[in-house]
């Protein structure tokens, strides 16, 4: 399998820099049900897992 881009997605940066933009809102919406994301978040260590959850206001 071929390995993800989530830690340097465009569209993560886009959020990040602008999380009212239309592509920011978009990646919001995204990581809701992207099977990549997922992945890797279950691939983070969980501190990790939950500070990115706590950062974009997902549930772990």
């Amino acid at each position: 399998m071929a390995e993800n881009n989530c830690a340097d997605c465009a569209f993560r940066k886009k959020y990040d820099t602008n999380p009212r933009s239309i592509l920011g809102r978009i990646w919001r919406w995204h990581v809701k049900w992207c099977p990549g994301w997922k992945t890797y978040m279950a691939s983070l260590s969980s501190e990790e897992r939950l500070k990115l959850a706590k950062k974009y206001d997902l549930k772990v």
